[in-house]
């Protein structure tokens, strides 16, 4: 007989994995084998046991948008996953950089989070992480739709090789002026429009050694993709530029998702079933979700990743395609 708890977070997972848009790396599961399996469930009870303080940064910006802004895949789900947690009794705050501030703004407003608790950084000299840092502890950093920088030869060769893939093609595939740089899904490098939020995640048990990291990606280039070895995403991902656009930075739990905002709103309802506190979930239905990412292009032009557009819309899905894994989750807890 299996854990209830267990087999509802399972649920949630299952859902989640799904890629109707065909354009992530779930669609390549069928071929390959699940990511990250079971993730899900240990980082909610990693969140559930442990907490103090939970920092999440979100914000992809898209600077070739007809009026550049950051996307709608992040923000709502980095939101969602803060309130969640906060009513669960879990103190948080959300984290973004100047770029994407607009727009996660505009989300914090329309969720009614406090603006007091969005930290938007600056990152222009080297001191930034340790004052960052020197403000509070930090016993959770969770980045959800966050790019990183991609893999190194030192990184590429820290990792655990995969031995069932042939031949690495690692030196081939990324020429030196692509190491350590932010790309996005069509293989071009965004360092300029991409301030180095993933600093905080290589120095966090710097300063706090017992903290622990959360991932939520889509694509493989997002903060988190560490966890899995450069040869796995590279053969995975569906882009002639598949080599370049895997992120070199690890997290200890990496959710894998058909889009970031679906992992981050398992991840909150999958805390909000251990803490047993799901029926805060029901405040956050389709009409909900559907007013807040209205107003992330009203008030700051998100706009889609895929599309580029300015449009209430996530990753180019239609909106009742893209509420389906969370109402599928409300509608297991509704039994």
């Amino acid at each position: 007989m299996g854990n209830p708890q267990t087999d509802l977070i399972r649920e949630f997972d299952r859902l989640i994995r799904r890629d109707p848009g065909k354009r992530g790396l779930i669609d390549s599961e069928d071929r390959f084998g699940p990511l990250c399996t079971d993730h899900l469930l240990h980082a909610a009870h990693a969140l559930m046991q442990e907490s103090t303080h939970v920092v999440i940064t979100t914000g992809f910006y898209v600077p070739a948008a007809e009026i550049p802004a950051a996307e709608t895949d992040g923000p709502p789900g980095a939101v969602l996953l803060a309130m969640v947690l906060q009513e669960c009794g879990i103190q948080t705050s959300i984290v973004t950089d100047a770029l994407c501030a607009p727009v996660v703004e505009a989300t914090v407003k329309a969720f009614d989070y406090p603006t007091g608790q969005l930290d938007v950084v600056e990152t222009e000299d080297e001191e930034w992480v340790s004052r960052f840092f020197s403000k509070q502890e930090v016993s959770h950093l969770v980045a959800v739709e966050r790019v990183g920088p991609s893999h190194t030869p030192e990184s590429w060769g820290l990792q655990e090789r995969v031995a069932e893939v042939e031949p690495t093609g690692f030196h081939e595939k990324v020429p030196c002026d692509h190491h350590d740089r932010c790309h996005n899904m069509r293989g071009e490098i965004i360092d300029s429009h991409t301030p180095p939020l993933h600093a905080l995640f290589e120095q966090l048990t710097d300063f706090f050694p017992d903290a622990q990291t959360i991932g939520v990606g889509d694509g493989g280039n997002e903060i988190g993709m560490g966890a899995i070895a450069w040869e796995e995403l590279a053969r995975r991902i569906a882009s002639e530029h598949a080599g370049l656009i895997p992120c070199r930075i690890a997290t200890d739990w990496n959710i894998v998702a058909g889009t970031s905002n679906w992992g981050a709103a398992a991840l909150a309802a999958s805390v909000a079933v251990l803490k047993d506190r799901t029926g805060t979930l029901f405040q956050w239905q389709r009409a909900e979700q559907q007013r807040i990412l209205e107003a992330m292009v009203r008030e700051a032009n998100a706009v889609d990743g895929v599309t580029k557009q300015r449009e209430p819309t996530v990753d180019g899905l239609p909106f009742l395609t893209y509420m389906q894994p969370w109402e599928g989750i409300l509608s297991f807890l509704a039994r």
